[in-house]
């Protein structure tokens, strides 16, 4: 199935959209797992959602050569002969494409990072589970399809991955346990009973080969850990260019976050003196500390009192669903945007094979080319084998004021809103591309942005207690940004990481812990808060400035939402 990318914007264009046509269908041919989380179900004669990806040496090759190729083709195009649209698009194919050779040359997760694969087989059956493209049946056959393929893609696995730092290995063990549970009862429990017998047969050698594997990770990967999850100055600097595309270079980035994070936690003391007061009336207010430790003791024993205020495991999600709806409400009432016509949004646990890497929450978008279909919230619910120390931190830290933040962040206005729009962009291999490989600070950016601009809207009525949490947010997003820098490119140890966000930003110490284990996982996107916040605020700003006067703070960001997540140097020319 060709997707056309028709501008009619002139021949430059033309040719270009057919270019960029070709790199959309190409590359999510080369990825049948997210193809079908995109809505791309046939392509070339071939029933993707029958098929996983090919992590064999040959189609790793296969792939480098053709991206190798295409950077060669995007050197021939002219960018002052395209339309800002067609400019913007391709400024995101140019860092897709150095992305995908970085890490097939130069950071080889094929061969160092196991949840890679166990991620993959995740999305690969929980996908068709849960998104209806289809009546049940065919979905569970696809399954079915999957689950056969599933033996040779473990047998790839067990045969690439040479060396694993231990917490890669860690992860993917957890993450491939909820592989099993996912096959063995999640799944099961959903067949239908004529499809019984061809599942279980389907299923028996999947299982043995996911037992297989998890074998493999704790008694062979565990003890090639040699590699280094660290990425180091040079390939971190690279992807930090083209995962951010800003122009700005990881050490300057670090110096203005860690300058704004002395600002933020000023200003939280400002907040916190009045409430400290009325908390605790016959406290001293600590004016004899240093300026450091007077910040940390106050605004600590605010958070503290703040904090006590928060849900229990039982009414978690049930407590992030009736935020969303007062979030909805709020948003109409204040006109800030136009709110999607329906309502396709599921608040939902998060998947257990995805909890490493989201072990608060995430948002999981409608297909791109099939948006009537599910979008999902997930929180991360509370383990049932956590102590009661546990339970307690993990509960505070998303006290009442920060799980409606988290939801303001992951679903409205934040994310859902913004997928929402952007599955709506025209022609639909724009829309395509631009959500397959769009600008993560745009996307990230945005859901920090909208979040701030409820609370200035007045959300909940100016609470000082959501706004001081709120900062404390600020803090976390600064911290995100730093710790990724000085961990992938300056050798913070983990204590150093663990006193930044617990002492300097107030993070629960279960909080924190997660964090370090979320940075060790991944690169170049824990920035992409800080920078994207920055840049729609920015762009904001210009924007208002041009328009003087008839400036309509919901005419803004409709407008940048419709334009789908370009990178925001593009977004600035697109809106002017």
């Amino acid at each position: 199935m060709s997707i056309l990318f028709v501008t009619g914007c002139g021949s430059p264009d033309r040719n270009f959209s057919k270019l960029a046509e070709e790199f959309v269908d190409t590359t999510l041919a080369f990825s049948p797992v997210t193809a079908t989380a995109t809505g791309l179900h046939r392509y070339q004669g071939r029933n993707l959602d029958e098929q996983l990806d090919d992590m064999s040496p040959d189609a790793v090759g296969h792939r480098r050569e053709y991206y190798r190729h295409f950077r060669e083709r995007l050197q021939n195009v002219q960018p002052n002969t395209l339309s800002p649209e067609a400019r913007a698009d391709l400024h995101i194919i140019q860092n897709q494409v150095e992305l995908a050779l970085l890490d097939i040359d130069d950071i080889q997760s094929h061969l160092h990072n196991p949840t890679v694969y166990v991620e993959m087989i995740g999305n690969a059956l929980f996908t068709p589970l849960t998104l209806a493209y289809a009546p049940l049946p065919v979905r569970i056959h696809d399954i079915i399809a999957r689950l056969n393929k599933l033996p040779l893609l473990l047998d790839q696995a067990s045969t690439n991955l040479v060396s694993s730092p231990d917490i890669w290995t860690t992860v993917a063990q957890a993450e491939n346990e909820g592989n099993i549970a996912l096959v063995d009862k999640t799944i099961r429990a959903a067949v239908p009973a004529d499809q019984r017998a061809e599942y279980d047969r389907a299923a028996g050698p999947a299982l043995d080969a996911l037992r297989r594997f998890q074998q493999f990770l704790h008694d062979n990967l565990s003890v090639l850990n040699g590699y280094n999850w660290r990425l180091g100055r040079e390939r971190y600097t690279r992807k930090f260019r083209d995962v951010l595309d800003t122009g700005e270079d990881p050490s300057t980035m670090l110096e203005a976050a860690t300058r704004r994070l002395q600002e933020v936690r000023a200003r939280m003391l400002e907040l916190a003196l009045p409430l400290h007061r009325q908390y605790f009336p016959s406290h001293s207010p600590h004016a004899d500390l240093p300026v450091g430790e007077r910040q940390n003791r106050v605004i600590s024993e605010v958070l503290d009192h703040i904090a006590q205020r928060h849900s229990t495991p039982a009414s978690y999600l049930d407590d992030a669903r009736a935020d969303l709806e007062e979030a909805r409400r709020f948003v109409a009432e204040q006109h800030l945007l136009t709110l999607p016509a329906g309502s396709n949004l599921q608040v939902i646990p998060t998947p257990v094979f995805m909890r490493g890497l989201y072990g608060v929450g995430g948002f999981n978008p409608a297909p791109a080319l099939e948006p009537q279909l599910g979008a999902f919230y997930w929180v991360t619910p509370i383990p049932p084998d956590w102590t009661p120390q546990q339970v307690d931190s993990k509960l505070r830290e998303y006290s009442f004021y920060k799980l409606k933040l988290l939801t303001l962040h992951e679903a409205i206005p934040g994310h859902y809103v913004q997928f929402q729009y952007a599955n709506q962009i025209q022609p639909p291999a724009r829309r395509l591309l631009r959500a397959l490989y769009g600008n993560d600070p745009y996307v990230e950016g945005w859901a920090q942005y909208a979040t701030q601009m409820m609370l200035d809207e007045g959300f909940l009525d100016n609470s000082p207690e959501l706004r001081l949490t709120f900062l404390k947010e600020e803090l976390r997003v600064l911290a995100n940004a730093i710790l990724d820098v000085r961990l992938q490119m300056l050798n913070m140890t983990d204590q150093e990481a663990l006193d930044l966000m617990e002492k300097q930003t107030f993070q629960e110490a279960a909080e924190a812990t997660a964090k370090l284990q979320r940075a060790k996982l991944s690169s170049a996107q824990l920035p992409c808060y800080f920078v994207g916040w920055r840049g729609w605020l920015a762009v904001r700003a210009h924007y208002q400035h041009a328009r003087g006067a008839s400036f309509q703070l919901a005419q803004f960001n409709d407008a940048a939402l419709r334009e789908g997540a370009v990178p925001l140097t593009a977004l600035y020319s697109l809106l002017h």
